[in-house]
């Protein structure tokens, strides 16, 4: 008996060591992704896919880096752009500046397929501006230069054993009804049929509003960028009432950044209150005091004062903000933002910046 005993033992150890070996090569194989590479200029992207073969029901991982030099702007694609076949479940934007300058901005998403079989991850667009001295910001008759990454092709596998049917029948055929009650199950059935449909449509309107009103964190200093850069390309002032708007949409932009940035939260104070709480904030250097001090006052003269600008002034003061903002990017903090409000936060016109 004790002989006996001493060989299930063993036998169930072989096992649990196999269990174990077996278990350690399938966490190897799900650690292995798929990686495309484009690379352009002074800009270099990189999307992985992980795992590579996902079953379904798991979670999948992609990551969008974007790697630039110096001086270069890069506009990162938005928010689950070409990935509406999927479920997002996560995303986390973050960005890394290194001690020589070079930029790192990369997006994860954690998705999830809706089913199993071929699938694919389109090919992923990023845009840089040049910036750098004695560079072509961009191409001519385009705002920007274009990387567009390879596609990634992928299969997720099924929970199903290979060779499984994929009707499912009944083993006994289907029952025949009664003649003198098919009438009233016709009805039921309808009546059914429309109790599922409306519950379709209200799931998929509170998905959809969930969808929207998802919160997402972005750059202090890259939301302030793409407002203002927004604002320099619309914005042609001719008239003294579009000039004043202009100077009301540029203020607007910089005093946010500043609430954003230095925590100086302060919308209701008079440009020389407002300076005086920036003279306290530790944070903020001399010079660039001086830096906020001139463009404020620039732009109460022409918003209070009525006092007329000048192209020339006009382009001094967009230089002034453009620089203050550009000094100031380092350790930006991250701040929550809908996707609904995008649009919003964002001047698109003169004329709806300046009503608000």
């Amino acid at each position: 008996m004790m002989s006996g005993f001493r060989d299930r033992v063993q036998l169930f150890l072989q096992l649990l060591l196999l269990s174990s070996i077996a278990s350690g090569s399938r966490a190897d194989e799900q650690s292995d992704g798929r990686t495309v590479r484009s690379e352009s200029g002074p800009v270099r992207v990189q999307v992985t896919l992980t795992p590579a073969e996902p079953i379904i029901g798991d979670e999948i991982t992609l990551r969008i880096s974007v790697t630039s030099a110096p001086e270069v702007e890069v506009l990162m694609p938005e928010f689950g752009e070409a990935l509406d076949r999927y479920t997002i479940l996560d995303f986390v934007p973050r960005q890394n500046i290194a001690a020589d300058g070079t930029v790192v901005n990369e997006q994860r998403y954690t998705l999830q397929p809706w089913q199993s079989g071929d699938q694919m991850v389109p090919p992923i667009l990023v845009e840089f501006i040049d910036r750098r001295p004695g560079q072509q910001e961009a191409p001519e008759d385009l705002d920007a230069y274009e990387i567009l990454t390879e596609r990634i092709d992928f299969t997720v596998q099924s929970v199903l054993p290979a060779g499984t049917a994929a009707e499912l029948r009944p083993p006994h055929g289907a029952l025949a009804l009664q003649a003198e009650s098919d009438a009233g199950w016709s009805a039921l059935q309808w009546v059914l049929l429309s109790l599922l449909a409306a519950a379709v449509i209200a799931a998929v309107i509170v998905f959809w509003r969930r969808m929207r009103r998802r919160v997402i964190r972005i750059n202090a200093w890259q939301r302030a960028r793409r407002q203002l850069d927004r604002l320099l390309q619309q914005a042609d002032p001719a008239t003294p009432e579009q000039v004043a708007e202009f100077f009301v949409a540029i203020s607007r932009i910089v005093r946010r950044y500043l609430e954003d940035r230095f925590g100086l939260r302060a919308p209701d104070l008079t440009t020389e209150e407002f300076l005086a709480l920036a003279a306290g904030a530790h944070n903020l250097t001399r010079e660039h005091q001086e830096l906020l001090q001139d463009f404020l006052r620039q732009a109460d003269l022409v918003k209070f004062a009525g006092v007329s600008a000048s192209t020339a002034e006009i382009q001094r003061s967009s230089q002034l903000a453009l620089r203050f903002l550009d000094e100031t990017q380092e350790n930006a903090p991250l701040v929550e933002q809908q996707d609904e409000d995008d649009a919003a936060a964002e001047p698109a016109t003169l004329q709806e910046v300046s009503s608000g």
